[in-house]
Formats: C-alpha cells, sequence, structure tokens
C-alpha cells in the first residue's frame, strides 16, 4: 500500500490530506477517508563522523518496539539527483518510513538532515511529528576521525571543511530550528555512552508523544 495512493479510486494524491482526523486520510480526489496510523518519526542527525552508524548499529538490540534504519541505504542511484535540495531521496525516505510505521512500530532513522530539509514537503503530514537529535563533536576530533577514513569514501580536505561549517551552522541555529534540534556532543563518549544517551532521548520523546493520548482516557 504506497500512502500516497488512494486505496479506493486509485489515484495519486500529492497533497496528502490529514484534516479528517488523528489516523485518518482524506483523498483529494474522491473525497473518502482511510486509516492511516501517524506516528512520530525519530531522527538521529549530525555531521558525518560523530557516530551516527555505528549508534545505529548499537540501537538495533536496544530500542525494542522501534525499526532502525540508516539513510544512506537508499542513497543509490536516481536517488542522489540534487534536485530542489535532495527531494526525490528525501521524500522517498518520508513514505518508506510512514508504511513502515503502520506496523505500529515508530521509525528511528539515522543519517544527516535537518528540519528545513523536511518540513516542508507534503509527505511530512504523514507523522504526527518529526523530532531531531543531533550528534555533534568538537573540530579537531572530528576532523581527524574523517581524515582517518578509507580513501574510498573521498575525504578531502575540501569535503572535512564543508562538514565542519555544517556543525558550526547547526550548533549556532538548533535552538531556532523548526521544529528545535536537541544536541548530543560524542567528543568523550563511547560509543555504547553515546548509544544510551541516544536509546534515552528516543524513548522520552515517544512517551512524551503518547501522553496527551493516556490523559485523555
Amino acid at each position: 500500500m504506497h500512502p500516497l495512493i488512494c486505496t479506493h479510486c486509485g489515484d495519486w494524491d500529492g497533497e496528502p490530506d490529514t484534516g479528517a482526523g488523528e489516523h485518518l486520510l482524506r483523498c483529494s480526489s474522491c473525497g473518502l477517508t482511510r486509516p492511516f496510523l501517524r506516528l512520530p518519526l525519530l531522527c538521529v542527525t549530525g555531521p558525518s563522523g560523530t557516530g551516527k552508524s555505528t549508534v545505529a548499529r548499537e540501537l538495533l538490540a536496544r530500542l525494542e518496539g522501534f525499526v532502525v534504519l540508516e539513510q544512506d541505504l537508499l542513497w543509490v542511484g536516481g536517488l542522489r539527483d540534487p534536485a530542489d535540495d535532495h527531494r526525490l531521496f528525501r521524500s522517498t525516505w518520508l513514505r518508506t518510513a510512514a508504511m513502515v510505521q503502520q506496523s505500529g512500530r515508530p521509525v528511528v532513522l539515522c543519517g544527516t538532515v535537518v528540519p528545513p530539509e523536511l518540513e516542508h514537503l507534503p509527505e511530512r503530514a504523514l507523522f504526527s511529528g518529526v523530532h531531531y537529535l543531533a550528534l555533534t563533536c568538537e573540530p579537531g576530533p572530528l576532523a581527524e576521525r574523517l581524515r582517518g577514513r578509507p580513501s574510498w569514501r573521498g575525504w578531502d580536505e575540501a569535503r572535512i571543511t564543508e562538514t565542519l561549517d555544517h556543525q558550526d551552522w547547526l550548533t549556532a541555529e538548533a535552538e531556532e530550528l523548526r521544529p528545535p534540534v536537541t544536541l548530543l556532543d560524542t567528543t568523550e563518549e563511547t560509543p555504547v555512552e553515546t548509544a544510551e544517551a541516544v536509546q534515552r532521548w528516543v524513548e522520552g520523546v515517544h512517551q512524551d508523544c503518547a501522553a496527551p493520548a493516556v490523559r485523555r482516557e
């Protein structure tokens, strides 16, 4: 089942309408509604070299009831099209995560992404909210981590500088972004300690998102 294809009339709906109810989608063509489970999407983000992939592997065994996905999994072929800020890549991920969540298990997406890259997309409506935790690292150690990567990954000095500049922007703007981004410094942390901190954040956000529904009962 594709989240943007109406199960009644079969039309493609590029602007999902969630106004019909908390867990309903309304088709803009035929007007009929269909059940659709809208859950929070949890993004573990941050510059390359801060530990996202390592944390993702650790989280697989730690987070029961969640699905942990590595964003680079779909960084292939035509999805690398840079048009409109890699719109195809980002929209594909939102649709994929939304469909996974129909199982009732929230998705933890690990990859470099910030609110301005997702919040304006029509597929954003498929989630009750998107929450961001950014891993960061002091510039010196981060640069050394990137220089130590295998040559096939292409980490020259220009790319390293670009990554450090991105981190500077992210740390400066994190609280002003909408939604704001929570920061986690991994410089002195072991992979296990970082994974524990990320686990606490994921479980805390999930609990906070579920709390209003509990209070209404």
